[in-house]
């Protein structure tokens, strides 16, 4: 297949390069609406209870309030005569609104609850209607009508839920915008310093083009189809600049080492499709299957980035194999063009001597070595023994985000916020008095302030009369009770408060459904718990056949997935320790609170694709070294010496496009950025440069074994870089390589390496 593909670069390059032309110009009109296809939210398990709840309140009583309006007034109170006036004439005009439902005011219910404890601010209440992208548009309208001056010296904020949404969508395009106007030029100059080349460093940009491009003409059609969330965005372009100038680099260097050895052009562009090439197509793999265990969860918000996960990796993927090698057959020696001042001429990029050195230092005493960066990683980790699990709230918006600083006034200046409080709604009929003994007995559990029914307000399971708002909760055919608790919204306390609900006894024949906020929480928490050891699986399981296929090894895949959880443990552990503990918060401007659960898992499969990047990398060379009859220590200093310098600098610039969105409003994307660049390049640096090598030296022959069966299997179905799959070593016994090494010399299309010592 490769050597197709090779051939058609070099016999139809004009072809190739109009169509792919073409391609991207497509893909750009059609990614540039992918914005306007892409919604907020998705951390909800549709078919959890919480959701079922929301559901039946939409059906039954116009929606949950997700909109709450801050009134407050510039002098005096406001049940003064004068800021009365203009509040029940705004809320006249809200109740007019074709997309407000369920719109309640301190001034139409005189509830106290409603209105702070100074008297200077009051609350109204709202549903704004619409599902997806209809909802978003309807909220910024309302948000956009109704905030800032209301006439007699009133002001309106908006906060709730949807108002929140809203911020976090508007700061997430700005912080994409910041984080590509660092990360693009970053990487540029980066690029320069790699490869000395203008010509050679754009190319790799041109590739994370096509990248980015493709995958978001992806997001915007699969948009249409079902919800994408907005926050794919981010991954798009962080993984496609870095992908795409991970692939390009390693063909580029590839194709520049074969240049400097006196080959022609077009020879050098098969081998490098045939060695390079197929490493990319391995490494694509590896990287799709991490990040498509993603689309098992029910949350469209982790769905979304399986989504725009895999279809980044396939297009980079795509267009290093299919447009790289056309423009190399173009440009041809004019790869090395544009040569910047620092750049000797005839350097070799291929080779990092430090390395290589590094590797044989390692191995010699593997252990001693070893042992430290292990202790330092497993230091790194420890604080995942305190994590704890949240889901984003307003917290992750910057301190002047306007729906942050209204959730922060309801909670210090309102006896309970019924934005956060539980949803109990019962579907059917319920006899008043069993009503009654339920609300009663819900309000007197530990930690809730109030219960409100259609039967009254309950406090200590006491009730009082029915007040003007009681009537809306109730329906001959359904009942709605609002539970507000003391407890501050998604803590321990309030979740357990959500199990005890849960757990009361309702009114005979009916069966409850509890949502709202801290509900949906709980929920989110389990479904991602019950899916997550399926999905750990697939990343495992593929991941380990991916890896056997290309090495013919079953230690290879088990060794690479023990270094990869040390990985991302110590990463894990790192941004636990700041954005949950909140160390170094006032650096990076962010409010600790407990780790997103849904961004921990986006995390661990985003890193653990990409260290499968560099573990194939750098094992394919490893590999070929040692299918020419390299000794192991040899294959592997000598590989580590070939591509050290790739993957440092592969590594390099991918933790750029990453840590780029260190500078994000949203703490969780900052907290994605800068989890995924730290382990990048932990992987890079302590995994790849020591405990790969001291772990090869450890298992010595037994780093290639593989049982008779599947070296059988293995030979059939398996491919190495250096061209068809040669029989793997048998296990422990004296090194065994291909059947003649000047046949598999030429057919990986290089000089057969040279035993010398422990050199090759």
């Amino acid at each position: 297949m490769f050597d197709r593909i090779a051939e058609l670069a070099i016999r139809r390059t004009r072809l190739v390069l109009i169509v792919a032309t073409v391609a991207v110009a497509l893909m750009g009109v059609v990614g540039a609406g992918a914005f306007g296809a892409l919604v907020g939210g998705g951390l909800d398990d549709p078919s959890s209870e919480s959701s079922r709840a929301g559901e039946l309140i939409e059906e039954k009583f116009g929606g949950e309030t997700n909109l709450v309006l801050l009134v407050g007034a510039a002098e005096g109170r406001v049940d003064a005569p004068a800021a009365e006036e203009s509040g029940r004439a705004l809320v006249a005009r809200l109740t007019a609104e074709p997309t407000l439902e369920n719109v309640i005011s301190y001034w139409d219910t005189g509830s106290p609850d409603l209105r702070s404890e100074d008297g200077d601010e009051a609350l109204v209440l709202a549903h704004v209607s619409g599902t997806g992208l209809e909802q978003e548009e309807n909220v910024r309208d309302i948000i956009d009508a109704y905030t800032g001056p209301a006439g007699n010296g009133l002001t309106v904020r908006a906060g709730g839920g949807s108002a929140v949404g809203n911020d976090i969508s508007e700061q997430l395009t700005e912080d994409l915008l910041l984080a590509e106007a660092i990360a693009v030029p970053l990487t540029l100059v980066l690029l320069l310093l790699v490869f000395g080349s203008v010509v050679a460093a754009l190319l790799p940009l041109l590739i994370a083009l096509v990248a980015i491009a493709g995958s978001f003409a992806q997001l915007a059609l699969l948009g249409g189809l079902t919800d994408i969330s907005t926050s794919s965005t981010n991954l798009t372009t962080a993984l496609g600049l870095g992908l795409g100038i991970d692939y390009a680099l390693l063909m580029i260097s590839r194709f520049r080492e074969q240049l400097a050895t006196g080959a022609a052009v077009d020879d050098a562009v098969r081998h490098t499709v045939r060695t390079a090439g197929r490493t990319v197509a391995f490494s694509a793999a590896t990287v799709a299957a991490a990040l498509g265990a993603l689309l098992v969860f029910p949350q469209y918000f982790l769905r979304s980035f399986g989504y725009a996960g895999v279809g980044v990796v396939a297009v980079a993927a795509l267009g290093t194999l299919l447009v790289m090698p056309a423009l190399l057959v173009v440009l041809g020696h004019r790869i090395n063009s544009g040569r910047m001042p620092w750049a000797k001429p005839g350097r070799d990029d291929s080779r990092a001597p430090m390395w290589g050195r590094l590797a044989r230092v390692v191995m010699r005493r593997p252990a001693l070595t070893a042992l430290p960066v292990l202790g330092v990683l497993l230091l790194a980790a420890s604080p995942l023994l305190g994590i704890t699990f949240g889901t984003a709230d307003e917290r992750v918006l910057p301190e002047d985000a306007e729906s942050r600083q209204v959730s922060e006034v309801l909670r210090e200046d309102f006896d309970g916020s019924d934005d956060t409080a539980l949803r109990v709604v019962i579907d059917g009929p319920v006899n008043e008095s069993a009503l009654d003994s339920y609300a009663a007995g819900l309000s007197a559990l530990t930690g809730v302030a109030r219960v409100e029914a259609g039967t009254g307000t309950y406090v200590d399971g006491g009730a009082t009369p029915p007040g003007p708002g009681n009537a809306a909760l109730g329906r001959p055919d359904a009942q709605r009770i609002t539970v507000v608790g003391e407890f501050a919204p998604k803590s321990d306390e309030a979740q357990r408060l959500v199990a005890e609900v849960r757990a009361a006894t309702p009114p005979e024949g009916t069966e409850p459904l509890v949502g709202g906020v801290d509900a949906a929480l709980v929920d989110s928490n389990d479904a991602v718990a019950a899916w997550l050891p399926l999905a750990a699986a697939l990343v495992l399981l593929s991941t380990f056949v991916l890896l056997f296929l290309f090495t013919g090894s079953v230690v290879q895949p088990l060794r690479a997935l023990v270094l990869n959880l040390i990985t991302m443990g110590a990463a894990l552990g790192v941004v636990t320790w700041m954005y949950q503990d909140g160390n170094l918060s006032s650096v990076l401007g962010f409010t600790a609170q407990p780790m997103d659960t849904a961004m921990v898992v986006l995390v661990f499969c985003i890193a653990f694709g990409l260290s499968m990047d560099y573990e194939v990398f750098v094992t394919s060379r490893i590999k070929e070294l040692h299918d020419l009859g390299a000794d192991n220590e040899s294959a592997v200093a000598d590989g580590l010496g070939h591509t050290g310098r790739i993957v440092s600098a592969a590594a390099g610039l991918l933790a750029v496009s990453f840590f780029a969105f260190g500078t994000a409003g949203i703490s969780f994307m900052q907290m994605f950025g800068v989890a995924a660049g730290l382990a990048i390049l932990i992987d890079a640096i302590a995994v790849r440069g020591v405990l790969v090598p001291a772990a090869m030296r450890l298992l010595g022959h037994w780093a290639w074994y593989a049982p008779r069966p599947l070296r059988a299997l293995h030979r059939r179905f398996g491919l190495s870089e250096g061209g068809p799959a040669p029989d793997p070593d048998p296990g422990p016994g004296p090194e065994t390589g291909p059947e003649t090494e000047t046949e598999t010399a030429s057919a990986a299309g290089e000089a057969l390496p040279t035993r010398k010592g422990t050199g090759v």
